[in-house]
């Protein structure tokens, strides 16, 4: 991963497009899919299943965020390593004045 930053085919500022063609086209036919159910439920009813896909979204993101946590806590660690590395190969550069 160094490397490749170093390389410049990661560039740590970058955020992907998080939207592909693929995502619109799934979060188009769940748009329909809800439409569908909404003119078939009672209003009732399609406010309970409203309430479970707003359940879903919230375990997602509390998935997410766990992840992201776990992903920041490895690139910790994994500087931790690269640090440690460097006090080996470059002692000179490495030492606190």
């Amino acid at each position: 991963m160094l490397r490749e930053m170093y390389d410049g085919k990661i560039d740590p500022w970058q955020r992907h497009n998080r939207c592909s063609a693929e995502q619109l086209k799934l979060v188009r036919k769940i748009a329909d899919e809800e439409k569908y159910f909404e003119d078939k439920l009672t209003p009732d009813d399609f406010g309970r299943l409203q309430a479970l896909f707003t359940m879903y979204s919230e375990v997602s993101e509390m998935d997410e965020c766990e992840i992201y946590a776990y992903g920041f806590s490895v690139g910790l660690l994994i500087m931790q390593d690269v640090i440690s590395v460097a006090k080996t190969i470059l002692p000179d550069r490495c030492q606190h004045k």
